[in-house]
């Protein structure tokens, strides 16, 4: 039974949910509270994508109404959040690089992770804030020291829909460079808005695309990736552990503002980001305040589209 998972409610209590068609086709939300208290490492490790499958078939999941409700990231707080510079040869020549030779590797804290229709802050400072949709890997089982890249595919859970939001002023001054600096912000890896398990689409060759307030941006397929999904969990792995629940961004293709095209985005502006079979995301962005003065709010996104 082909199945998308999410996570539904307000910050810091989001439920765990199951999505699966009706015989008309309709999305229709079940509670996997019965089965896990989240959607996290613990859960994809201990075979709940197949459990959750097996409850479906057998009636055992309540049907709940998600209309209004705020939708979270899909997975719960990943212990790594790590991401791939470069991997479509059109940005990086964008970019101004030529095309890496080994995937180019970093990571952003776990706490940036924003849901997929939240409204965005904008730094205080910021004067360079980038999109960057991408293609996220979730890891279902520990991975550490790889033998090869077909061991490395039994690692992957499922795919998600990311937006690598990036301040460029921050990231690329210098010559080496401050990528955590770019990277780091609050609520700037937007995820989700579902997980779809790995044998419910071919990432290989997925069209995804942005818009910002309703003009083309980005428009690109997963097959234009320098190195693909199982190979990134394969060369990763040689270098740190990976757990369950991890997430992997592989890298966005060219349609940036980073390449003179296009404006950077400014308070008011909506950015839109999909990836086929994986949904599609919106925000909408404002300047944050400095600490200390009085804040500049914005409600966070809460209707699911």
């Amino acid at each position: 039974m082909p199945v998308k998972f999410a996570r539904i409610g307000p910050v810091g209590y989001e439920q765990p949910a199951v999505i699966a068609q009706d015989a008309d086709g309709v999305d229709q939300y079940f509670s996997l509270a019965a089965l896990t208290a989240d959607i996290d490492g613990g859960f994809l490790a201990s075979g709940g994508i197949a459990r959750t499958r097996k409850a479906l078939e057998s009636g055992e999941l309540p049907a709940i109404s998600a209309k209004g409700l705020r939708m979270g990231a899909p997975i719960a707080r990943p212990g790594s959040l790590i991401c791939i510079g470069m991997n479509y040869a059109a940005h990086a020549a964008e970019s101004g690089s030529a095309p890496p030779q080994i995937p180019v590797v970093f990571l952003k804290p776990s706490n940036t992770v924003a849901g997929p229709f939240d409204d965005a802050p904008i730094p205080p400072s910021s004067e360079n804030y980038d999109w960057e949709v991408e293609l996220g890997i979730v890891v279902g089982r520990e991975a550490s020291y790889l033998s090869s890249v077909e061991d490395a595919t039994e690692c992957i859970a499922g795919y998600l829909v990311a937006n690598d939001l990036s301040e460029r002023d921050y990231q690329l001054p210098g010559a080496a460079g401050q990528w955590t600096k770019g990277k780091s912000l609050p609520s700037s890896t937007p995820l989700g808005p579902w997980l779809v398990p790995t044998d419910e689409l071919a990432a290989e060759a997925l069209r995804l695309r942005s818009w910002v307030n309703g003009e083309p941006r980005q428009d690109s397929n997963t097959a234009d990736l320098i190195f693909d999904a199982s190979t990134l969990v394969h060369h990763v792995s040689q270098y740190m552990l990976l757990e369950p629940g991890d997430v992997i961004l592989t890298g966005t293709p060219e349609g940036v503002a980073l390449s003179g095209r296009f404006p950077y985005i400014q308070p008011g502006d909506v950015v839109e980001l999909e990836i086929e079979g994986l949904g599609r995301q919106r925000q909408e962005f404002y300047r944050a305040a400095a600490q200390g003065s009085a804040p500049i709010t914005a409600g966070a996104g809460s209707d699911l589209r």
